[in-house]
Order: C-alpha cells, then structure tokens, then sequence
C-alpha cells in the first residue's frame, strides 16, 4: 500500500544485526594434584567418566579419628564430583590383608593367647615378664623417633605399675581372688612386651595361613561397620590382596620380563637405577628429593622384611621388594621363584591395574603414603605397563594429630572411630569437618536445622496456589540477589579444590540473612515470602545431601526421626499436630477472656511437658500463630531441663527475697512491740540508774550522764514512742498483734 517502508526501491527493512553478551568465564573444578604441587584444572580422560583408585586401610586394629577424616575428606570429595559436578565417578579402594603388620600381629595375638590358656602362676607371670623387659629396653634405647619413644616409655611404666603390686602381694605371701586378679592386670598391660619376646622365641612355628588371615577378616568387618557409622558410601569395587595373589604373581613376572625387576633368593626386587636411566620414566615423581632416604624405605619393605641378609640381596639400596620369600612364622603362596608373599607396593598397583588399566584419572590415599608407598606404587605400574601417566591426578588427604602427635595406630596414640561416634553423631563429625573449631554455641547442624524448621512451619500454613505469589518488595529483592551471590561464591569455593569449608561459611552466611529477613517481617507482623525462602532451603538441602549430611528421603532439611522414616512421619503426623496447635489456641483465647487460669496452666503443660517427650516443640508468639516443629525428642529434653534449672533458679531467688522481706517485717515488728519505757531497762551493762519514764540517768559505774549522751538516748526514745504508737494503732484496727 501507499507510503508502505517498501516503497522507493529501498527494499524490506532488515533486522538489526545481534550479538551474543560478552560472558565472564566458567569458573573450572581444579583439584590440588601432588604429582605438581598446584591446584591443576581437573579433565577425565574419557569424557565425563572419572577413575579413582583409593589406597583403604591395613587391617589389623581399629580405624581411628585419622582414618575417618580421610576417608570422609575423600567421600565428600566423590559426592561433589559425582553428584555437583555430574561425573560419572567409578571407585574402587583395597584393604590391606597381607603385610609384615598383620602377620606380625596376627602372629603375636595367636602366641599370646595361648601364653594366657597355660594361666600361668604370678612367680612364673613375673619372671617372664622381666626377661621380656631386657629386649624390650634396648629396644627403647635405640629408638630415635621421639613420638615412637614416647609410646614405649608409657608402656614400660603401665608394666612397672602393673609389676608392682603382685611382686608385694606374692611377698606378702596372698593367694585366691586378690592374687588372680592382679595377675590378669599385669598380663593385659605387658601384653604388647610379652607378644613381642614369646614372637622372638616361638614366631616361626606359627605356620597356618588360616591364623594370618582370622585378624583382617575381623578387623576388615569393623571398619565397614564404621564406615556405615559415619555415612561414608561404599566402594563400586573393593579390592582384597589376599584374594588378588596370581594376580600380582602375573603383574611382577611381566615387570621383571620389561627389564626392570630381578629375582634374587627367592625374592624379587624392581631395580630403581634401571628404570629411572631408562627413556620416558622418571623414579620419585611425588617426592623426588626423599628418594634414598633409608628409614622412610625401611618403613615402606616393613619390619620383617629388614635385615641385612635382605640389603645384601639387592643391586642398589633403593631397591624394593616386589615379592618376598617367605621366612618360616609367615604365610606363603606358591609362584615361580619358590613360596612367598607380595611385596606392600606391588598390591595396589596389581589390583588398581587389573581394574582399572593403564591410566587412571585420580589416585588417592593418605599424605604419609606419598613416599615410599605410592611413588614406588607409581614406578612399578609404569614399568608394568611401559608408560609414563599411570596416574593423571594424585590426591593426598592429611594427618590428624592429637596433642601435637601424628594420631597413628602404631603410635597407639589413636581415638577410635566408635568412641567418637559415642560423643557425636556422623552429621556432628561432618561439622568437624569444616575445619575449623566452632564458636562455642555455634553447632553448624543445630543452626540450620532451626532455619529448615522455620520454613517448614511457614509452609504448612494453608495458601491458595495464587496467592503464593505475592508482590516483592525491596527486602525481597535484596535476599535474593544476596542468594544468588552466595551461590556463586559456593560455585567458586568448589571449584577451588573442592574447598568445603568456605562452602558451610557461604551457607551459614545464607541463612543467618534469611534469618534476619523473617524476624523483620515477624516484627512488622508480616508473613514471610514463601517461594523465595522455600527456594533457599530446597538450595541449602541439596548442598547437604551432596555432603552426605542429609540421607536421601529428605525434601527440605534434616530427616525427622532418623534415616528411612523421614517422610511418612512427618507427612503423618503434621497434620493432626496443626489441628491440636489451633485447638489449643482456641482454648487458650477462651481461657484468657473468661479468666480460667487452670485451663491455661493445662496448655502450658502440654506444651512444656507433655509434647516435647514425643518430639514436638510448640513456639507462642504474641499476636501470631503458635509455630509447630518436629524435633529430637532427646535435644527438647535437654531443652525442658535447662529451663526448669533457670525456673528453679529464679524461683530460688525468688523465695530467697521473700523470707529476708519476712525477717525484716518480722524485726521490725517485734522492735514496734516494745514501749518505750522499757527499751532501756535491759541494758544493766550500759546503764545502772533510770529515771520514771525509763530513760536511763547513770552509766554502768554509777557516773551521770553527759548532756550529750542523754540527748542521745532521748532521741532514741521518742523515735520509739512513734513506732510503739503506730503498734497500738494497728493493734486497735485489727492488725498483726
């Protein structure tokens, strides 16, 4: 048509050209990676697939504080990848049940217990006893590790004050209960003295490998009960060494056909100086500058295997064992150089191969672990298989220590995983775990569980789906930007080696706004906005569940009643509790108008004692609804007691000022009684002589009176006639008599 923009030859007019936003980089997942000691960008190997060797534990005693800290380090960090950062994570993690510790102590407890069946007699207890002692003191004296002799300094004084008293008892010539039972003393505190010397004398005949194998099964069943404890999840593979045996035979063949292992005596060595002269490997690659020191390899080949018939065996002093002949006193598989029995390194790199190839994308374990184990670990792989990249990320968690000591089972300075459990629950341990000593009264879990309840409450108040949606204010606007900003900063915090410290301090930061945000709208006596704090919470319990400290069933915060029965019984009971709330304010309202204060009391009891022995905790506030939560029956016990100790306590003080107020009135009183002629008549120490209205004239020595004195005491005395007077008008109106 006329004047249409397409007249005049000029064409259509055309769009204008777009262009995408400029955008600010993705923050990347980089992990702290010990083969270059820098937090390095994490990138799988095959896509979103992640492969993850985890060194587990030596089985031959309890799993102690530093254990669960490693390994819940390691559990979080698999959560966050697997469930933050959608890989797809395959895990797999060995138990050690073959190693000089084991047979050692298998060995020994085996020897010991059957010491203890020939129950032998305090005379004989106490001789073998200091013939143990003389090994064991040079044993002391040679020890140069401060922490190590520590540890045995205290043992040596547990069996001197364990010697003691049935050296007195033997004198003293007693027998029957008294003898027996510090006998039995004495025996369980030189335990360790006495394994170690009956070891020395009788270790080689124990022969049966079904006795080497009892103590890890044991001890193995014990540290996933523990795991369980601690809501640490369980491998998709484990990896048992005892169960790997040909495995390993096959893994150090093929080394030594490479050219980099040697058979020597019955054992077989991997040849150090050969593989790191060789092209494309390089020995030490964790800690290059500890490759030679001879103590920390010694620890690494263990204590059976030192001596110096097994220096002597070896090319170079570097060298390791990769299998080990088998001395009598210690289990033995067959293979091609004769019986014996994997080397410690060569089992993880056999089973970690055999599962998971020639290059894994993260190995992880222990930080005391990184030298000699896992470089030798890293170097016999290599050789295995020819390459250089066995291990793409190596992750290393730290020591826990106790009172400036490493926590270690050898050091027997170690607190168990069930003692702590005792004291804690798992979800406690995780706030532990933040890193950092909590402010006193500051429990990360207590704090949030009371925001998830506060929300709980506010969305259980029945809204018309419309009217969910109200208009935002500037409050509103201003919390959810803050939300925003703190999601990005707990972003950040993960992706900077999964720091998951400043990721609690961002969510704690987050709730202590939303905190805020709800009290002013309770002081303008305003609801909260729903949608907006549902949102957050949903945010905050999503971050916990990927930490393991939420179980799964949970919507919206912590589960109610334990694991597994979360929803049905909340979902239950709640609406009965709501309908009882309102009944009880309805009544209360009642109460009030019509001045019944028994009914009061009888709501005040329901709310005070009878509901929260079944978990329920009523919240009054004035002017608005009475606020319903489901809590641990055992936290609102503790609640209801300490608020009786400050009633009891304010009621204490309470009585405490009545009965001074009593004692006054009660003095006084008895002062108003008196007439004032005869307040002075019972002084005869002060006074000898009065005149007739009774004010005394003469002090005690018969001297009158100064003009003074006397004006003194009348003073006194007519001050008295006004209260004797006041008496006798209360007496006259029926007062107190």
């Amino acid at each position: 048509g006329a004047g249409s923009p397409g007249q005049g030859g000029r064409g259509r007019r055309a769009q204008p050209t777009w262009s995408p936003p400029a955008r600010s980089e993705p923050c990347q997942l980089r992990l702290y990676n010990s083969l270059t000691r820098r937090k390095d960008v994490f990138v799988p190997q095959d896509g979103r697939r992640v492969t993850w060797y985890c060194c587990g534990p030596t089985v031959y005693d309890a799993s102690h504080m530093g254990h669960a800290r490693s390994y819940i380090s390691f559990d979080i960090l698999r959560r966050v990848l697997r469930d933050y950062f959608k890989f797809d994570v395959f895990y797999c993690m060995n138990i050690t049940d073959i190693d000089d510790k084991i047979i050692k102590r298998a060995r020994q407890n085996y020897l010991f217990e059957r010491y203890r069946e020939t129950q032998p007699l305090a005379g004989q207890l106490l001789e073998d006893v200091r013939a143990a002692l003389q090994p064991f003191s040079t044993k002391l004296q040679e020890t140069a590790d401060p922490d190590k002799r520590q540890m045995l300094e205290r043992l040596q004084r547990a069996v001197a004050q364990a010697a003691g008293p049935l050296e007195a008892a033997l004198q003293a010539g007693q027998a029957g209960q008294e003898l027996d039972g510090r006998v039995q003393v004495l025996l369980e505190e030189a335990k360790d003295v006495l394994s170690d010397w009956l070891d020395s004398m009788h270790g080689s005949e124990v022969t049966d490998n079904s006795i080497f194998s009892e103590l890890p099964k044991f001890w193995e069943a014990e540290f996933h009960k523990d795991m369980e404890a601690l809501n640490v999840l369980p491998p998709d593979v484990l990896t048992r060494v005892s169960e790997y045996v040909p495995e390993i035979v096959d893994f150090v063949q093929k080394i030594v056909d490479n050219g980099y292992g040697y058979a020597s005596n019955g054992s077989v060595y991997f040849d150090t100086v050969k593989f790191a002269n060789s092209e494309g490997h390089s020995y030490g690659k964790l800690v290059p500058e500890a490759v030679g020191d001879q103590k920390a390899l010694h620890e690494g080949e263990g204590d059976l295997s030192i001596s110096a018939e097994h220096l002597s065996e070896k090319r170079s002093s570097s060298d390791f064992a990769l299998w080990k002949a088998s001395k009598p006193g210690e289990p033995s598989w067959p293979c091609p150089w004769g019986k014996g029995r994997p080397g410690w390194h060569i089992e993880c790199s056999a089973m970690a191969g055999t599962l998971l190839g020639a290059s894994m994308d993260i190995h992880g374990g222990g930080f005391d672990l990184r030298f000699p184990h896992h470089d030798n670990e890293l170097a016999q792989s290599e050789a295995y298989f020819e390459n250089d990249c066995w291990v793409r990320y190596f992750l290393h968690t730290g020591h826990l220590t106790i009172a400036g000591c490493k926590m270690s089972k050898s050091l027997k300075n170690f607190i168990t995983i069930k003692d702590a459990l005792k004291k804690h629950s798992g979800k406690e341990t995780l706030a532990s775990l933040s890193g950092r000593a909590q402010p006193a009264g500051v429990q990360p879990q207590a704090f949030l569980s009371e925001f998830f309840l506060n929300v709980k409450d506010l969305l259980r108040s029945p809204v018309e789906v419309a009217a969910q949606f109200e208009k935002w204010e500037d409050e509103e606007t201003e919390l959810n930007k803050s939300f925003y900003k703190k999601k990005a900063a707990v972003h950040q915090a993960l992706c900077d080696n999964v720091d998951t410290r400043t990721v609690l301090e961002e969510m704690r930061a987050l709730v202590g706004q939303c905190n805020l945000y709800m009290a002013a709208r309770k002081a303008a006596r305003r609801r909260p906005h729903r949608v907006l704090l549902e949102s957050i919470a949903r945010y905050l319990t999503h971050m916990l569940k990927i930490f393991g400290a939420i179980e799964e069933e949970s919507p919206l915060g912590f589960p109610v009643g334990g694991a597994g029965t979360s929803l049905s019984l909340e979902s239950t009971v709640m609406p009965y509790l709501q309908v009882l709330s309102e009944f009880r304010e309805g009544v209360r309202r009642i109460a009030r108008e019509h001045r019944v204060p028994e009914v009061l009391q009888l709501s005040d009891a329901l709310r005070d004692d009878i509901l929260p022995e079944l978990g329920v905790r009523l919240e009054d506030h004035e002017g608005l609804p009475t606020v319903v939560k489901l809590v641990d029956r055992d936290a609102l016990l503790r609640e209801r007691e300490e608020k009786q100790r400050v009633e009891e306590e304010k009621r204490r003080k309470k009585e405490e000022a009545a009965r001074k107020r009593r004692e006054q009135e009660a003095a006084k009183l008895a002062k108003m009684k008196i007439p004032p002629s005869e307040m002075f008549l019972s002084e005869s120490d002060k006074y000898s002589k009065f005149d007739e209205n009774g004010l005394p004239t003469h002090d005690s020595e018969g001297k009158e009176l100064s003009k003074g004195q006397a004006k003194k005491l009348r003073k006194l005395f007519e001050a008295q006639e006004r209260l004797h007077l006041e008496y006798l008008q209360l007496v006259q109106n029926g007062g107190p008599p």
